[in-house]
């Protein structure tokens, strides 16, 4: 928690993520996304990860087994949202989507039962267990 970032690539862009500051701040939004796209019905949606150095706006779409991604940064670390926003859209396959933010949420939730922490919304915790104990 003091001294790691996660570093998630956007466009072939680095874009960190602190795990002290912005992971905990995405976790209520990242949850229902990555259940939400792993639904055989997904469509579409719409996240807004609001944190201080990690603010941006993702408009969702599945595409047969892939995801489109249109985004518009308003923050990141080290100022430059312009880069970001100039390569605003992404495309991903479903399966490395959730396959990498997996990654992210085993690393919280591991660390929640290392360090006996519980969170106040008890409900998202329980679902981040379980989907961090799938294997992808």
């Amino acid at each position: 928690m003091d001294t790691e970032d996660a570093i998630l690539f956007w466009n072939r862009i680095p874009v960190r993520l602190e795990y002290r500051y912005d992971i905990p701040v995405l976790l209520d939004d990242l949850v229902p996304l990555l259940e939400e796209v792993q639904d055989p019905n997904f469509s579409q949606t719409q996240v807004h990860w609001g944190s201080d150095t990690f603010s941006t706006e993702w408009r969702i779409a599945r595409e047969s087994d892939s995801l489109w991604i249109d985004s518009r940064w308003d923050s990141v670390h080290g100022s430059y949202e312009f880069l970001l926003n100039e390569r605003s859209q992404l495309t991903v396959s479903i399966d490395s989507f959730v396959a990498e933010w997996l990654k992210v949420l085993r690393r919280i939730t591991s660390d929640f039962a290392i360090h006996h922490v519980r969170l106040e919304n008890d409900d998202i915790a329980v679902r981040a267990r379980r989907l961090s104990s799938k294997s992808n």
